[in-house]
């Protein structure tokens, strides 16, 4: 149907199967295929039988998933070439395709609310109105961003400031002048700090937010008032996204009601708040992707990693570019865009296989019932303790991973590492993090 590993997102109507959108690969699927998809599984589930997801012989993957009764979601990935690929890998791309359903329809929330979604009056009406979703939801099926890995992991990307003292102070008194206890400041399209109750927000809303934030400091303006409703929180009432960018990169937000007004807030707040902090905010500019301040040193061995705080389900990651290319006789180090995409690759595998990542997701009851005999729990099956590290040797980079009580490591490293000292270097990675910056 798709080629090369292409990824295009359907969305239909529960009960008559009306296409409401397409979005994805370039070349669509034909109406008659999409027919096919939605026939299949509403004769499935006539007949009891809830189809959730299947796959091809050469390696294309369809995933099914109705919210509410009223919109059905289905994720298509093409054959990759080369042919198939073991149940392993079909299940790190379930993992994928499942969250970004769920991402989806929860962005269709946030720009929409429920009501709009889950009482359909008008077809056409509604069509027109998803329309507005579909930068947001074109960023979480591009990944537009390199190091943006929070509709992945479900943690909020996060950049560490290197004054963050200063930072929150100024932020909660600019949050509490406008009315609210909702503010964020984002840095590179990072969350560089936020308050208290934001973090209180589910994983999966400040992820969310976060993507929209970019797709809005993409638009070139310089602030902007945007009507919100929270996936979780607040489904069905809208609170409003006042946005205002600080510097070229660096924008601050908060979730508030009525009060104040875009314009009073632009002129009254703003500047007093941010103004004095300007040397501070462009020292957090100079972090750039590496997301780290300066006092955290890591080894030149380390190409790139996420570290996710299991607690607060907040993620830095993270490519290091290498100032000691490897002799013309070993292998070549992967580029920056490849090490962000076997990281993900990576992330994937070990959370299907091993870890089995804490569950974010708003999973139906019979979703729920259809779960119990996943890979990883029958892989686990095999273990009479919960695997706390797993390595793996590709043809392009060694890769190593440890979870704590607190944390999760992803790690890549060159091919020149020895095998029995990835844990040296994963274990001492994660202190000099954890370490140096509190994280």
């Amino acid at each position: 149907m798709l080629q090369d590993g292409s990824v295009q997102l359907l969305c239909l109507t529960a009960n008559s199967g009306v296409p409401l959108f397409t979005r994805g690969a370039s070349k669509q699927l034909p109406f008659s295929v999409i027919g096919s998809l939605n026939g299949v599984h509403m004769f499935g589930g006539g007949q009891g039988v809830l189809l959730s997801s299947c796959e091809t012989d050469h390696g294309g993957k369809v995933v099914w998933r109705v919210f509410h009764d009223s919109v059905i979601l289905i994720a298509v990935k093409g054959q990759q070439r080369g042919g198939g690929r073991g149940r392993d890998s079909q299940e790190e791309e379930d993992l994928h395709l499942r969250r970004l359903l769920e991402n989806v329809w929860s962005c269709m929330v946030l720009v929409l609310g429920q009501d709009e979604l889950v009482n359909i009056r008008n077809v056409e009406r509604l069509k027109r109105d998803l329309r507005s979703c579909f930068g947001l939801i074109d960023q979480l099926l591009e990944g537009r961003q390199e190091g943006i890995m929070g509709s992945l992991t479900h943690c909020a990307d996060c950049l560490l400031p290197p004054n963050p003292a200063l930072l929150q102070e100024a932020l909660e008194s600019f949050t509490q002048a406008a009315d609210s206890e909702f503010g964020c400041l984002m840095v590179h399209g990072r969350i560089a700090t936020a308050t208290e109750k934001w973090w209180l927000l589910a994983p999966q809303e400040v992820v969310l937010l976060s993507a929209l934030l970019r797709f809005l400091s993409m638009s070139g303006s310089a602030s902007c008032d945007y009507p919100v409703f929270l996936p979780h929180g607040s489904p069905t009432v809208a609170h409003r996204l006042l946005r205002f960018q600080l510097l070229l990169g660096v924008d601050v937000c908060v979730l508030c009601g009525p009060t104040p007004s875009l314009h009073r807030a632009e002129r009254e707040l703003v500047g007093h708040f941010w103004s004095p902090l300007v040397e501070t905010l462009r020292s957090c500019l100079a972090v750039g992707e590496r997301c780290l301040p300066g006092s955290v040193s890591l080894r030149p061995d380390v190409l790139a990693l996420i570290v996710i705080n299991r607690e607060t389900r907040r993620s830095v990651s993270c490519v290091q570019a290498s100032a000691n290319p490897p002799p013309s006789s070993e292998s070549p180090l992967p580029s920056k865009a490849r090490c962000w995409e076997l990281l993900r690759l990576f992330f994937a595998f070990a959370t299907a296989r091993y870890f089995g990542q804490e569950e974010t997701l708003c999973v139906s009851p019979e979703e729920k019932a259809q779960k119990g005999n996943t890979l990883h729990e029958e892989f686990a099956n095999g273990f009479s303790h919960q695997p706390l590290q797993c390595y793996l040797v590709t043809e392009e980079c060694k890769c190593y991973s440890l979870q704590t009580l607190q944390h999760q490591l992803f790690l890549l490293t060159p091919l020149s590492v020895p095998t029995f000292g990835l844990r040296s270097v994963a274990t001492q990675t994660l202190s000099a993090i954890a370490g140096g910056s509190g994280f």
